[in-house]
């Protein structure tokens, strides 16, 4: 996820504060992994020094000053072309599983044990996500829903792979 679009994203409603961000980001977008303080200001910091962003005001206090952070005209064409442009699909053409599958087959190891914990870590994962998934609002629902065709699709391969064990064996041990 680019933490810069969001930020931007989110002050196309208005100007705001970095406190403000930060908890709009971790309301919408942040459930398993809220933003801290310092990558919102890095954030803003660097998003002020590419135009996206001004400074809108300054409030002072008893406290340190805090910055109202407003959206540029080419901040806002910036979350427009991000918008607009689809993610790049993310095959795991290598993924750590399959290596410790052949490694396990190359060391003579039980492969099968492998794919078991495996597959038993998948399921513990559904069972928290279906869960999160009935309780939660329909952002968590949406979210959880992403999380669980992929381990789906994961649990797919751990059985079509479980089935051809004897074959990749044959295939990755020498001779």
């Amino acid at each position: 996820m680019s933490i810069g679009h969001t930020l931007l994203g989110l002050l196309e409603s208005g100007p705001r504060h970095g406190y403000d961000l930060k908890r709009a980001f971790d309301e919408k977008f942040g459930h398993d992994r809220p933003l801290h303080y310092g990558q919102v200001y890095s954030t803003m910091s660097r998003l002020l020094k590419n135009g996206l962003v001004v400074v809108d005001g300054i409030e002072t206090g008893g406290g340190p000053e805090r910055k109202r952070y407003a959206i540029t005209d080419a901040g806002i064409t910036d979350v427009q072309q991000w918008l607009a442009t689809p993610e790049k699909p993310e095959p795991y053409l290598q993924s750590t599983l399959y290596t410790k599958v052949v490694l396990a087959l190359l060391t003579r190891r039980d492969a099968a044990d492998v794919l078991d914990t495996q597959r038993s870590e998948h399921l513990r994962s559904m069972r928290i996500l279906t869960d999160r998934k009935r309780k939660g609002d329909l952002a968590d629902q949406l979210i959880c829903d992403h999380a669980l065709f992929h381990l789906e699709a994961d649990l797919r391969w751990l059985e079509l792979t479980a089935a051809r064990l004897d074959k990749l064996r044959e295939a990755v041990t020498p001779r």
